[in-house]
């Protein structure tokens, strides 16, 4: 029982880490970030919105862990078909968020 409580708060950290990462790259790009990290999640959230005209737009953004040991970033509206990118490069995830949200504000231009 211990051994399972361990892995799955190790595996909140991490998921927590990994968000922050991606918090810190989009909002490079100029989004704004909420990060849902209490214990009242079931599991750690990042809202990634618009700020200014279009602040209902959004992305709820949660890590995963894939085949290989692996981790990767996924839209929870989409569940798990909901695959964003890998958690080792923020960079590319946040340009993929980047290109969904810019998709949801100007919808008739893609």
């Amino acid at each position: 029982m211990l051994r399972g409580r361990w892995r799955t708060c190790r595996g909140r950290r991490a998921a927590v880490r990994y968000l922050d990462v991606l918090a810190h790259a989009v909002k490079a790009r100029g989004w704004r970030c909420v990060r849902l990290y209490g214990r009242e999640f079931p599991r750690p959230l990042l809202w990634v919105y618009a700020s200014g005209v279009a602040e209902d737009v959004g992305l709820v953004v949660c890590v995963r862990a894939v085949s290989g040991g692996m981790w990767a970033y996924h839209d929870v509206q989409r569940g798990r078909a909901g695959y964003l990118f890998p958690c080792g490069d923020a960079k590319a995830a946040a340009e993929q968020v980047d290109l969904l949200l810019k998709h949801r504000i100007f919808p008739s231009t893609w």
